[in-house]
């Protein structure tokens, strides 16, 4: 298993190593007031400490993407394992980093005001709507995957639509109340059973020498579907998700200084990435080959496989609660979708939030409709998440790079991971059955001719963004003074 252990490895040097880099170049300002002091309302600006933060953070990112994703980017073979390592370090971490960062910096601005500032106001409607989707997407797949799973470890003796509608409940109470009322309070509990249910796995697989397969660039996957640009959709939460640009800036607005984003924002990626390549390891390793695990799949999904594993390395009580740990991300992501939508069309509408009714006449549409996807095939739902998701993080990364380019830094830190990902989701959308089914050789030459004229707009726009006067930061520098 020494790729397996190599990997994590260079997870953790990257932290260290990259993750300084990237913060440097971005250039923290340690005397700079953070929005959870000059926003401060008491509902979603509030100042948190800086482990609270980053268990938040964790939570919040990693929903059943890093555990469901890597199982199923497991039937692919150790190339997954490429994609998680690189992709966390260099795209994932850095798409958090600077989402987080760039957010603090202007008023803990969510998404779509970002991109309607840095990428041009028409960009700002598009984003909104799209963000929205996803969100409502993220909700409803992590309302479904914990059900099933709890549906399943307790035998079936509760119906789905009870549990279904428990976890409802939960997200109404975690949107409309304040941050440290319930995900404040429970989380660092829940980051506790997480982490522990994470390295017992872990653990097992290296106690029992699991046979984790070494590095290989073959295509293992039954089915023998595509590594480009698949995996890459596969696998989004513990590579690069754009999900997790919904995500930070809630956490932006509860950050006490900017020296503490690169623990919260790039560290929290990389354990996400840890988690990641637990999860693929044990996917590649305990159902004799991608064969064993691809008969798991069909018959039960991701959650089947998660019982499985967590079963066979831990016993009976280790592997409940090993399932419980799983069980609690997709639960403490799909809260805080609900909680980021809900933030996301009030600045949209300029619409304050500090009573609960305004709060509360925002969600419940929300819910609505969420309850109604619930009755759409997961694996469809899943598909449409895959790509919004992934489409999610190439805007993020491309206004992460025209802060960069207008702040006259390396952009290229950015752009890279953008225009590779933007190529990829074109061309899973032009291939795809749920997109234009279009050949892949015709889908690789439509998204590289897509890919070049966005990227050349946006060289186009980026100098001219740069000619004019716009603010990279809200002026915070009379905040605390008496008249």
């Amino acid at each position: 298993m020494y790729t397996f252990l190599f990997g994590i490895a260079l997870l953790i040097v990257g932290y260290f190593t990259y993750g300084k880099f990237i913060e440097k170049l971005f250039g923290v300002k340690e005397e700079r007031k953070t929005p959870a002091y000059t926003s401060q309302d008491g509902v979603d600006y509030l100042p948190m400490n800086t482990p609270k933060n980053s268990l938040i953070q964790l939570l919040n990112i990693a929903g059943v993407g890093p555990i469901f994703g890597p199982i199923m980017g497991a039937l692919y073979g150790p190339v997954a394992f490429i994609w998680i390592v690189v992709g966390c370090i260099f795209a994932g971490a850095v798409h958090d980093y600077l989402t987080g960062m760039i957010s603090i910096r202007n008023r803990g601005a969510h998404l779509p005001e970002l991109a309607g500032k840095f990428l041009g106001k028409f960009m700002k409607h598009v984003v909104n709507a799209f963000t929205i989707l996803l969100l409502l997407l993220v909700g409803t797949v992590f309302v479904t995957a914990p059900a099933e799973l709890l549906h399943n470890l307790m035998n079936g003796w509760v119906g789905m639509g009870y549990l279904i509608g428990a976890i409802f409940i939960y997200y109404l109470l975690a949107t409309l109340l304040p941050i440290d009322k319930i995900i404040g309070r429970f989380y660092p509990i829940f980051g506790a059973l997480l982490i522990i249910s994470a390295i017992g796995v872990g653990v097992g697989m290296i106690v029992t020498g699991a046979p984790i397969p070494e590095l290989s660039l073959t295509n293992m996957h039954p089915d023998n579907a595509p590594i480009f640009p698949l995996l890459f959709l596969t696998i989004s939460c513990g590579a690069l998700s754009g999900f997790h640009a919904t995500q930070t800036p809630m956490i932006s607005r509860t950050t006490q200084n900017e020296k503490h984003g690169r623990k919260i924002f790039y560290g929290m990626m990389i354990a996400e990435g840890i988690i990641a390549m637990i999860w693929a390891a044990a996917g590649m390793s305990l159902f004799h080959g991608p064969n064993g695990l691809n008969e798991i799949l069909a018959s039960g999904g991701p959650a089947a496989v998660v019982s499985e594993a967590s079963k066979l390395m831990l016993g009976s009580i280790g592997g409940t609660i090993a399932i419980l740990g799983v069980i609690i991300l997709p639960i403490t992501s799909g809260d805080t979708s609900f909680r980021s939508a809900r933030m996301i069309i009030a600045d949209y509408f300029h619409f304050p939030q500090t009573k609960i009714f305004n709060r509360l006449w925002i969600a419940l549409p929300l819910f609505i409709i969420s309850i109604a996807l619930t009755q759409i095939d997961f694996t469809l739902l899943w598909r449409y998440f895959s790509w919004a998701n992934q489409s999610t993080a190439v805007i993020a990364l491309f206004v992460g790079s025209m802060y960069l380019y207008i702040s006259k830094k390396n952009y290229w830190v950015s752009l890279i991971p953008g225009a590779f990902m933007l190529m990829a989701t074109t061309t899973y959308i032009l291939n795809a059955s749920i997109g234009f089914g279009l050949s892949l050789k015709t889908s690789y030459i439509g998204a590289a001719i897509i890919s070049i004229i966005l990227i050349g707009i946006f060289f186009y726009a980026a100098k001219n963004t740069r000619t004019k006067t716009i603010e990279l930061e809200e002026d915070v520098s009379n905040w605390g003074r008496t008249a």
